[in-house]
């Protein structure tokens, strides 16, 4: 079923979870302290922190926590960070990252529009340096547009790293309202046709929120249009209201409804799909990628 929330109702009791805890989540949280990580589990506010850092999971964010775009979903600070980046960074992340014996690290960062390339050649810094401090961390970005320009989208190709993501985030008729005037529905879909073109055998991914008012028949079509370009792997999770001056939630999924999502994409032709209300882009992203994609190929 779908249930539409008035403003009082509380969240279902799908969307409780368990306080964190676990020998490896602690050993995850106490080390960020101590490294001057950044990462988008805090910022973004994910309920899954537990879950993904006891997996040996982190979603790090590199260029910065300060976003020249501002989406209306989106918790993550907006300004303008005057074109300013870390040159250290890349090496900083790949310690650290060797440091917390990391398995799977998705790389994810804010827009920078104030960087003539978008800080294509930062990421692609970030992953090398990562891939020659510890070569067995599989590594996962999930990047902006680049202004949808295929020599920068290149730059990180060829750094070679295992996923290839970059998120629709929603349904075509609400993304103008959902997101920065400067993205768009169509240059998602066209980033992610370029990513594989570019590495037509790797891995790209992409998420969809849901509760945004959005239909049942839209979201298949942005499913479907995924597909069109090759795309490999997709996650729908619910969304959540990060603040009150952010977009509110028009309705709450079931999981019953999440699971058909699932079914639907498997027919669709995802090599993997992640479905459920607490599913995140980077939602148990080891796993997703080990068991759903390299084992089905072995």
């Amino acid at each position: 079923m779908t249930t539409t929330p008035p403003s009082h109702q509380r969240k279902p009791a799908w969307l409780k979870i368990k306080a964190p805890g676990g020998e490896r989540y602690t050993f995850v949280k106490n080390k960020l302290k101590t490294l001057d990580l950044h990462t988008v589990c805090q910022s973004a506010r994910c309920p899954n922190m537990a879950e993904c850092w006891g997996g040996g999971t982190a979603t790090i964010m590199i260029l910065g926590d300060v976003c020249t775009r501002g989406c209306r979903f989106c918790a993550v600070s907006t300004g303008h960070p005057g074109g300013k980046t870390d040159p250290g960074e890349p090496d900083h992340v790949a310690s650290c990252v060797k440091e917390l014996n990391l398995d799977y690290v998705v790389l994810t960062s804010v827009d920078r529009d104030d960087l003539d390339d978008g800080g294509a050649a930062h990421f692609a810094a970030v992953i090398s340096a990562i891939k020659r401090e510890r070569p067995q961390t599989l590594v996962e970005v999930l990047t902006p547009d680049f202004f949808g320009r295929r020599e920068l989208l290149q730059q990180v190709v060829d750094a070679r790293p295992e996923v290839l993501a970059h998120n629709v985030e929603t349904v075509e008729r609400l993304s103008p309202a959902a997101r920065d005037q400067r993205a768009g529905y169509a240059k998602s879909l066209e980033v992610l046709k370029l990513y594989k073109e570019l590495a037509p055998e790797g891995l790209t991914k992409s998420s969809i929120m849901v509760g945004l008012g959005e239909t049942d028949a839209e979201i298949r079509q942005t499913m479907k249009d995924l597909r069109a370009v090759q795309t490999d792997i997709v996650t729908l999770g619910q969304y959540l209201q990060p603040t009150p001056r952010h977009l509110k939630v028009e309705r709450y999924v079931s999981p019953e409804e999440f699971a058909r999502y699932e079914a639907e994409a498997k027919e669709l032709g995802f090599s993997y799909v992640a479905s459920g209300p607490l599913v995140r882009s980077s939602y148990r992203a080891g796993e997703l990628y080990v068991k759903g994609v390299l084992q089905g190929k072995g």
